[in-house]
């Protein structure tokens, strides 16, 4: 071991006696039989709820990665559409779905129906801000008899069975929706596992749902933990007192045991937005100059010791067909002088190589001639913020095939005028035609072709900088079987995981 890695192994162990125990099961016991009766599962996750469990945020991956919330479809490993709460469907004309609905039943007892369906998608329509998964689309969903749901939408959508898959477009019963505000999945969800406790943001208790159509889940619960502090989470599985816990620090994998180390490639992205709206970065001259100023080699090597890819563009390497057909941009400012701008950098510290990314990157920008102050928050009380352009920079980690599986998607809720987590707060008319262009491409081929259009229009504005493309490091005790390392980080716990 390194003298750099046995100095954080040494900081790292400082904080077991804070951790220890705190992980343990309701009553201290548990089953160890690993069937249907087994133990539960303790897991630490980075984030913690941002919006109290709405589905139409960014909260809905962590429903979604616990097991509690599904949709109407889902995405296999290919990134195609599979059955999920529909069993079936069909294309009836360009802009009309028909899907067949299995036989489910909600957490609250009531039947999952065509009716019920087609209310939570028609409330998600109308969730502001509208879920990612929904912009720039406008649909209607309506009841077919008894096991039929027919899905229309304004524009012909040849991916809408992909989008459906989306975690913030989960289905959920009507009682959810019963009081003013956001719908709460606590106990209206449909997935193998049911939220039966909440303590503010950390921690949350679930026990496994027995009505679940897939059959029921190995784990009898979960015993969730929000530990934003990655070393924690790191160190609590080397001592045991966690089963599973997600997005590891790189600087922690050289400390773990490597069989409780897991990796696995990830469309996850790490970049440099500006804002373009506001601020010395509506200066396309200067955002230039804030390109060329990063090397992200350095990056690479540096914080995250080669667990990751150059950035390439928005798509990495994990979308293996992006590659061979990206696009050179065109039409870049040339990059002016910065004359000690002053800038404000913003990151979060929930992923903690970020923080890091961001100190390489104030120091090249610092270079460069740019000042530069750095503000490092919580993701829940950063996010606001920094949609609504209170900061001129933002560094964060994006997963470019999350909302929809279509590689349009990210490229219309981040970067086009309407788009409702477009940090960079772009609004070029180029880019949006271009996003426009792809969404009505029909064809995968031709779809993926029109997608690398649009993402040469986007850098070629230089909103955003791309960095590296992660992998998924995760921290699994040896006891446990069955973790889903989701390259689309949609899954984490399912009906096979156990211990």
């Amino acid at each position: 071991m390194s003298i750099k890695s046995s100095v954080r192994f040494l900081a790292a162990l400082a904080l077991v006696p804070g951790l220890a125990g705190c992980f343990a099961s309701p009553g201290g016991e548990s089953s160890s039989d690993g069937g249907p009766s087994g133990s539960r599962l303790r897991v630490a996750l980075a984030f913690p709820p941002a919006e109290n469990f709405s589905p139409y945020g960014a909260d809905a991956t962590l429903l979604s990665r616990l097991g509690v919330t599904e949709g109407l479809t889902a995405l296999d490993a290919n990134g195609a559409a599979a059955p999920a709460l529909a069993e079936s469907w069909r294309r009836e004309s360009d802009r009309t779905w028909r899907f067949t609905l299995r036989e489910a039943t909600f957490q609250d007892g009531t039947d999952v129906t065509p009716s019920a369906v087609a209310d939570a998608l028609t409330r998600a329509t109308k969730a502001k801000p509208v879920p990612a998964a929904l912009a720039g689309v406008s649909l209607d969903a309506e009841a077919d008899g008894s096991r039929g749901l027919r899905v229309t939408t304004a524009a012909a959508d040849p991916v809408l069975p992909m989008r459906l898959s989306s975690p913030s477009l989960a289905i959920l019963s009507p009682k959810a929706y019963e009081k003013k505000g956001a719908p709460t999945p606590v106990g209206t969800a449909t997935g193998p596992f049911e939220i039966t406790e909440v303590n503010s943001s950390g921690s949350a208790t679930l026990d496994r749902f027995d009505d679940h159509w897939g059959g029921r889940a190995h784990a009898s619960g979960i015993d969730a933990r929000f530990v934003k502090d990655g070393t924690a989470r790191a160190n609590a599985v080397r001592t045991g007192d966690v089963d599973i816990a997600e997005a590891l620090p790189v600087a922690q994998a050289a400390t773990l045991d490597k069989a409780t180390l897991k990796e696995a490639g990830t469309t996850r992205t790490t970049s440099l937005q500006l804002n373009t709206r506001s601020g010395p970065f509506n200066d396309p001259k200067l955002r230039a100059a804030a390109r060329t100023a990063v090397d992200s080699s350095v990056i690479v090597k540096g914080v995250f010791e080669g667990y990751v890819d150059p950035g390439a563009g928005i798509y990495g390497p994990a979308v293996t067909w992006a590659d061979s057909k990206r696009v050179k941009p065109t039409g870049r400012a040339a990059a002016a002088r910065p004359d000690g701008t002053r800038i404000t950098l913003a990151t979060y510290d929930n992923r903690p190589e970020l923080p890091e990314v961001a100190q390489v990157v104030q120091q090249q920008l610092e270079k460069a001639g740019f000042t530069v102050k750095l503000e490092v928050r919580e993701y829940s009380r950063l996010e606001s913020d920094a949609l609504a352009g209170k900061f001129d920079a933002f560094i964060g980690a994006r997963n470019s095939l999350l909302d929809t599986g279509d590689p349009v998607g990210i490229l219309a809720s981040d970067y086009t005028c309407d788009g409702g987590y477009n940090l960079a707060l772009l609004c070029d008319k180029d880019v949006d035609r271009a996003v426009e262009k792809a969404d009505g491409t029909d064809g995968t081929g031709e779809r993926q072709d029109a997608a690398m259009a649009a993402e040469a229009a986007i850098l070629g504005t230089d909103a955003v900088v791309p960095l590296a493309h992660q992998q998924i490091i995760a921290g699994v005790s040896t006891k446990v079987r069955g973790v889903v390392l989701d390259p689309y980080e949609r899954a984490l716990v399912g009906t096979g995981t156990r211990r």
